[in-house]
């Protein structure tokens, strides 16, 4: 149990970045998975075409959250043996 809080405490403060269409929108995440930033290219912005920018920060902030959730996986999976507990 202490190995386990300790590692739901380091997911914490370990983060994931992801990006979308060759890192014009990036985003960085926690391994509790909370989005942390969005940094938006001003190109993007620019050409004013907002539905295509809302579908690059979509993108960007779903990858962010898949890498978070393996990370997640990854440690608590190295206490856990592998054993899937909800909530965690």
């Amino acid at each position: 149990q202490k190995r386990l809080n300790e590692a739901q405490l380091q997911l914490e403060n370990e983060t994931v970045e992801a990006t979308s269409c060759g890192g014009v929108v990036s985003t960085e995440v926690s391994g509790k998975q909370k989005l942390l930033s969005i940094k938006i290219d001003p190109s993007v912005i620019e050409a004013q075409d907002l539905s295509m920018l809302e579908d690059l920060i979509i993108a960007a902030v779903n990858e962010g959250l898949d890498k978070s959730q393996k990370l997640m996986t990854e440690r608590l999976g190295e206490i856990t043996g592998g054993i899937n507990i909800p909530g965690l």
